[in-house]
């Protein structure tokens, strides 16, 4: 079996595509034969060790969070999903894997695949599904949401998440993406260096997808009463979200029922796909010139 893992903390460079040996699936886990797996930011920022502090200094580490395939074998108190299910899940965080062609996940955090999704398909969704999904619970019908980045897979789930319950929603992006995030249900929508001022107080809910917009901006998008969201916790983010304020940092958890949800109704589109011999020119292109852009890169395995 072979898999992309890394043997030291660092750039591009650290990965390398290697043989290991699939674990047997534990308590209340599934070995899962991938048939595609997707791409996310989180997968280079463990990488690169921006979160050593949680991950450790164990390896070689694998990389990939986000899969599809067909189950291989289930562990003891599994009674979900069986051998042969077709699925969609994410490995846990600090195990990752998903970039091989065998991973063990826990059974909560993997959920039957829909009959009209494609492998590459269902692989895009988990991770930024599952975010988008809790990020906007609390969203009503009437209220207005502000997404930064909404064109990102967190940002165009939130987008479709928050506009089912009944919200508006409005965004920043690139300038040249502007009619893409229209056609999306997205207005007003801003460049990415907007004043805040001409928006001001118009908002129950500001997403920072990215994490990178300034607190004061994020404070004057707000309606009083509403809440800032940040899903690229750091430990300064960490320790803001603990005090009194709008401001929340958030990671999404493993709910097997949003998950569920997520894959009845998310639909992200693909902008590359590419196999798994050629997955690491086309993460480091992802990571270092953010391309390709419109969409998630997919990794497909042989004989998918």
């Amino acid at each position: 079996m072979k898999r992309l893992q890394y043997d030291r903390y660092g750039g591009p460079e650290v990965m390398r595509l290697a043989e290991f040996e699939p674990p047997r699936p534990g308590p209340d886990e599934v070995l899962v034969r991938v048939r595609a797996a997707a791409s996310n930011a989180l997968d280079w920022k463990m990488r690169n060790g921006e979160m050593k502090l949680m991950t450790g200094r164990s390896f070689p580490r694998a990389m990939g969070h986000d899969f599809a395939g067909v189950v291989e074998a289930v562990g003891a108190g599994v009674t979900r999903l069986k051998a042969g299910d077709a699925v969609l899940g994410h490995a846990r965080f600090r195990q990752a894997g998903a970039f091989a062609e065998m991973v063990t996940a826990p059974e909560k955090a993997v959920v039957l695949k829909p009959v009209d999704l494609s492998y590459e398909q269902a692989a895009a969704l988990p991770t930024v599904g599952v975010t988008a999904y809790q990020a906007t619970a609390e969203i009503r019908p009437g209220q207005a949401v502000f997404v930064n980045g909404c064109l990102g897979g967190v940002g165009r789930a939130a987008a479709q998440f928050a506009r089912a319950r009944g919200a508006s929603v409005a965004g920043s992006c690139r300038n040249p993406a502007a009619d893409e995030a229209r056609e999306l249900g997205v207005e007003p929508v801003v460049g990415f260096g907007f004043d805040p001022a001409a928006l001001a107080e118009r908002f129950d809910l500001v997403l920072d997808t990215p994490g990178m917009l300034p607190f004061a901006a994020a404070r004057t998008l707000l309606k009083p009463g509403g809440t800032i969201i940040d899903i690229v916790p750091t430990p300064a983010k960490m320790i803001r979200s603990a005090l009194p304020g709008p401001f929340r940092a958030m990671m999404g958890r493993p709910v097997t029922a949003d998950l569920e949800e997520v894959a009845r109704t998310l639909r992200l589109p693909i902008a590359r796909t590419v196999p798994l011999a050629e997955a690491i020119p086309a993460l480091t292109e992802l990571e270092r010139e953010q391309r390709p852009k419109g969409g998630k890169l997919v990794i497909a395995m042989a004989g998918s």
